[in-house]
């Protein structure tokens, strides 16, 4: 008998042979076998060993196609989990990361539970950052933006999904142009990849996620040199900008920061790796 197990066991041998590591074919065959068949893990567990389901062969070796092909995981599914909730991802969008948590972290803690905190989200994407402070400050009020409509289509269907809809409202816009402040906090993951780094990324990343959303510029700080003196302008007087970047930017992160008039850096927060992820500036 053809069981389910044994044709996920094939699928990890496919998917190792195109390159993924052989941690991540385990999880993501099974995963894919989960979302085919609509199981939790414990149901998979428990009856993998049973023969397979009508139609369960054509649909699941055509989503292995797909991940063999690189396509990530989360394109394939439609949604990613981020601050413990689920997002509808699709290609018009960077696929949130655990490390885009600390940004949320940093921004719930200044955020005072209850307080009609006003707060600007920048290259919103999916609306990850935004609906996760959202979900967990009810009583803030989030504009955020990204330059791109489709990508909009996707944060406010995310928003709508998980209830922060009346908190968040979603602009299109480049960066702050046209957004009218004072905020009291000032988010972003803007796109920080250098452009020249795209042959080494992973073919998930380089050949899948949205460009816009990932390169920026030669030095990769395109967007946040243009970004800091905009926060400096939109601020009230002691708001913040808090924002992410890349490995091995600090430094010029540091240096960014102090030419720009009005803004003082506070610190850059470091991620679970070590590694300077986050800066923290205040306006004066």
């Amino acid at each position: 008998m053809d069981t389910i197990a044994a044709h996920v066991a094939a699928a990890r041998a496919r998917l190792r042979d195109a390159g993924i590591s052989a941690h991540e074919s385990d999880l993501d065959a099974r995963l894919l076998a989960e979302h085919v068949l609509g199981w939790t893990t414990e149901r998979y567990v428990a009856d993998s060993l049973s023969a397979m389901p009508d139609g369960f062969v054509d649909r699941f070796d055509a989503l292995l196609a797909r991940r063999s092909a690189r396509e990530p995981f989360a394109y394939i599914v439609g949604h990613e989990e981020f601050w413990g909730l689920i997002l509808e991802v699709t290609p018009d969008v960077l696929i949130p990361r655990p490390e885009t948590e600390l940004l949320v972290e940093c921004a719930i803690a200044r955020c005072a539970r209850g307080a009609p905190v006003r707060i600007a989200d920048v290259c919103t994407g999916s609306g990850c950052v935004a609906i996760a402070i959202a979900h967990e400050r009810p009583a803030v009020t989030i504009r955020a933006s990204d330059i791109s409509d489709a990508a909009l289509d996707v944060a406010r269907r995310n928003a709508k999904r998980h209830g922060v809809d009346a908190h968040v409202e979603l602009i299109r816009g480049d960066l702050l142009e046209g957004t009218a402040g004072p905020f009291d906090l000032i988010v972003a993951n803007p796109p920080y990849v250098r452009d020249g780094d795209r042959p080494a990324l992973q073919p998930e990343v380089g050949g899948h996620e949205p460009g816009i959303a990932l390169f920026g510029g030669n030095d990769g700080l395109g967007l946040i040199a243009r970004l800091a003196p905009q926060a400096s302008s939109c601020l009230r007087s002691g708001g913040t900008l808090l924002f992410e970047f890349g490995y091995g930017q600090d430094t010029e992160i540091e240096e960014l920061i102090a030419s720009t008039a009005g803004l003082t850096l506070i610190e850059l927060r470091r991620d679970l790796a070590g590694i300077p992820r986050v800066a923290v500036a205040t306006r004066g």
